[in-house]
């Protein structure tokens, strides 16, 4: 993603910074998703590995991007604190 454009986005929930998830927590998050425990914030189970996603600043929230576009909604998003 061009840096220039993700130092202007920001989370349209918390209004924090954006960056990209690192390799380690988009594969904590797949393994979550692969076990059928994850939901977005609309309560939908996800179903599909994430190959991409923007996290915000404090790492508490997760954006999907979808053939290299983000999708900043907030029933897209994901709260991480599912993790545990």
């Amino acid at each position: 993603m061009n840096k220039k454009l993700l130092s202007i986005l920001c989370c349209p929930v918390s209004h924090k910074g954006l960056n990209l998830a690192r390799p380690k927590l988009l594969e904590k998050i797949n393994i979550a998703i692969n076990t059928g425990k994850l939901t977005n914030r609309n309560g939908n189970i996800l179903s599909k590995s994430i190959k991409e996603a923007l996290v915000t600043d404090d790492e508490k929230i997760i954006y999907p991007m979808r053939d290299g576009i983000p999708v900043l909604l907030e029933e897209e998003s994901i709260e991480l604190n599912q993790l545990g």
